[in-house]
């Protein structure tokens, strides 16, 4: 019935102007990108949207949506292969423009588009990846994600090892040590299906492979109230890096703030890299609330750079500490990556072919319904 009514209403737009097309202007969120496509195969030939489907009131057609749907799923090429690739940074970016935490579910170019958690699900994964993903996620610039948690198997080690870079042996040892390692620390309260950077990190350190870029020789933090005036935090860093030692302070709009701003000041010198990263998103839960202010809490801090999000995630009785072992990790995730990234042959991409979009068939005019 809603193809029938689409049909009727390009049908009768078109038929009211001579020559003309009809476009539609999806208004309602998320559902806006299947009303477009609706449009489309109805007989419209062009489709209003924005990028992430930001805009007033529900937002509008998602077009990280309805451009792969359109160039995927209908066979109706909108942009070419070289750009559609290009999808998923093209969200991040808007997302960093607008100052919006990244939509983890969008069906394309969400972080959560094509994860994979159960053991049999990753090995068949593994082995016949379309059998269990509609598109391949590099088309759309997007990865595949393989999440580890009580629950893995030496699969999900074996793939996650190989996608964060970290060398396993081959006889299963250090997959099964780190499969124990999760479980424990799992009963502890950290979860690292949503913590790659930290898991990228437990992994190097039970291999024997971890090399820090810095550690820390003591951090204190302040907190100061004077009657009706705002808190002021302050924070005093002490790190080492390749034998220097490096002491800073810094304030910040709460404990963690001034920790972030203390450790990026003292890590400058050594790493200009760090300008391009942020943190994004701080978030803390309470593990274990029966026991009131001496709960464990769990802390997660997401942070990016002009290329990637990342998650690490602390533990502790005391929040300052978790969230110091979340910080660290996020920083020392970025510099090994940029070290890495630095150190790889530079790479040229064959010139790009020219695009020449399909033309979508005509409507017969006769009978403007879709057959369902």
């Amino acid at each position: 019935e809603v193809r029938q009514s689409e049909g009727r209403v390009v049908g009768a737009a078109e038929a009211e102007v001579k020559e003309a097309k009809a476009a539609g202007h999806g208004g309602d969120g998320a559902p806006a990108a299947v009303a477009g496509v609706g449009a489309v195969r109805a007989g419209a030939v062009m489709v209003h949207g924005t990028v992430n489907g930001y805009g007033e009131r529900c937002g509008n057609a998602d077009l990280t949506s309805l451009i792969p749907i359109l160039n995927l799923k209908l066979g109706r090429p909108c942009i070419p292969p070289e750009n559609l690739k290009k999808l998923k940074s093209l969200s991040r970016f808007v997302d960093e423009t607008a100052n919006m935490v990244p939509l983890h579910s969008r069906p394309f170019v969400g972080r959560s588009a094509f994860a994979h958690k159960g053991g049999v699900h990753v090995n068949a994964i593994m082995r016949r990846p379309e059998a269990y993903e509609h598109i391949d996620p590099q088309v759309v610039g997007n990865e595949r994600r393989v999440l580890v948690s009580d629950l893995s198997g030496k699969s999900n080690i074996a793939y996650k090892a190989r996608e964060l870079g970290v060398e396993l042996d081959s006889d299963g040892a250090d997959s099964r040590r780190i499969v124990g390692q999760i479980k424990q620390l799992e009963q502890e309260g950290y979860q690292f299906d949503v913590a790659d950077g930290s898991f990228k990190i437990l992994m190097e350190k039970l291999t024997d492979r971890f090399a820090p870029l810095f550690e820390l020789d003591a951090f204190r933090v302040t907190i100061a109230k004077d009657k009706d005036q705002p808190c002021q935090s302050q924070a005093t860093v002490k790190v080492s890096v390749g034998g220097a030692h490096e002491i800073t302070a810094a304030e910040g709009y709460g404990p963690v703030s001034a920790l972030d701003n203390a450790l990026r000041k003292a890590l400058g010198r050594f790493f200009p890299d760090l300008d391009t990263m942020r943190l994004t998103d701080f978030k803390v839960r309470v593990i274990d609330g029966s026991r009131g202010t001496a709960a464990r809490v769990r802390v997660l801090i997401d942070s990016r750079d002009q290329e990637r999000i990342w998650s690490t995630i602390g533990v502790s009785e005391d929040i300052i500490e978790a969230s110091w072992q979340a910080l660290a990790d996020s920083f020392q995730f970025k510099l090994a990556r940029e070290r890495q990234v630095r150190s790889r042959p530079p790479q040229t991409e064959p010139p790009a072919k020219p695009f020449s979009p399909a033309r979508p068939p005509a409507p017969a005019p006769e009978n403007r319904s879709i057959p369902s």
